[in-house]
């Protein structure tokens, strides 16, 4: 199926050409019929099969084909995201497709530009990108109104369980239109029981569509476990590194301690590495992350807290 195939606005046709998109992934071709027929869709796909175009060309169709309600400038559609990260990669690809729309997006997340990005919502934005703890800050303090919200969407809600993101979701649910009075998108790797529950919660009858297996690993991924002892730990690391093809790793830890260690140990045999924990600053991890996709930085040490790192290295939307 091609784009040109669906009935969409000319304004979202010109940013899709933009983007150099013609034909649909699985998962678009899927998710799209029914959600731009208004129905609300729980999709099931993984980092980089284009779930991110699929709602925001959505998205944009609705607001464009739907007449604004009331004269307040309120956020008419909310996409709620895990991570910081992932926040920015949605932003950027909304920023991208939506260039003809019109739309003025925000992205809403912590570690930065805090009265920069609360006079945004102040001054009026239509469409918001966020984290919930940094909506639910403003949103307490009577920055902006769920009020007018025409369009839900929910990125990585499996993730949202697994970061203990669940309450502060379901405090920003609670406090929109009734779910029939707005439409809602939801995206997961996996569509599990929790996620479902949630799902026919706060969703309208939703319409399920699923373009990969209930599996969290990628098909092209070749794993492969090394049972050693923990001083042999390092000394495989190294010895791994040393292959060819490993000229841009990334590895995983559990804590900041063991990351430091780790950083300091590699630098120390010649292998330039960098640490994303959760005490480090966002701008900073941000350049540490483009560094590491632009193939600056060969290593890049990170704690469980930062996930989303792997989400923003997915092919864009």
């Amino acid at each position: 199926m091609k784009f040109t195939d669906l009935n969409l606005p000319e304004q979202v046709l010109k940013g899709i050409a933009d983007t150099g998109f013609t034909d649909c992934t699985p998962i678009q071709e899927k998710a799209l019929p029914p959600a731009l027929s208004g129905k609300d869709v729980a999709g099931q796909a993984q980092t980089g099969t284009g779930k991110t175009a699929a709602f925001l060309i959505s998205l944009f169709t609705r607001l464009l084909n739907q007449e604004k309600a009331g004269t307040e400038h309120h956020p008419r559609a909310l996409i709620l995201a895990p991570t910081r990260e992932l926040v920015v990669q949605i932003e950027k690809d909304a920023q991208a497709l939506g260039k003809y729309t019109g739309f003025n997006i925000q992205a809403i997340y912590g570690g930065v530009d805090y009265m920069k990005q609360k006079n945004a919502l102040k001054e009026g934005v239509d469409i918001v990108i966020g984290t919930p703890g940094r909506l639910i800050d403003y949103l307490k303090q009577k920055v902006y109104s769920l009020k007018n919200i025409e369009a839900l969407v929910i990125d990585e809600a499996d993730r949202m369980f697994d970061m203990g993101f669940i309450a502060d979701l379901r405090f920003i649910l609670r406090r929109l239109p009734p779910f029939d009075a707005r439409q809602n998108l939801m995206f997961s790797a996996t569509l599990n029981q929790r996620v479902m529950e949630l799902a026919y919660e706060f969703m309208n009858v939703p319409e399920k569509v699923a373009v990969t297996p209930e599996q969290m690993t990628a098909e092209r991924v070749e794993q492969v476990l090394y049972h050693v002892a923990r001083k042999e730990k390092f000394p495989l690391l190294l010895g791994l590194l040393r292959k060819k093809g490993m000229d841009r790793t990334m590895i995983f830890v559990n804590t900041k301690r063991e990351a430091e260690y780790l950083y300091d140990r590699l630098n120390a045999n010649e292998f330039p590495a960098r640490v994303i924990s959760g005490d480090v600053e966002q701008r900073k991890r941000m350049r540490i992350l483009e560094d590491f996709k632009n193939g600056k930085l060969p290593i890049m040490i990170a704690t469980d807290v930062a996930p989303g790192v792997c989400t923003s290295m997915g092919s864009p939307m």
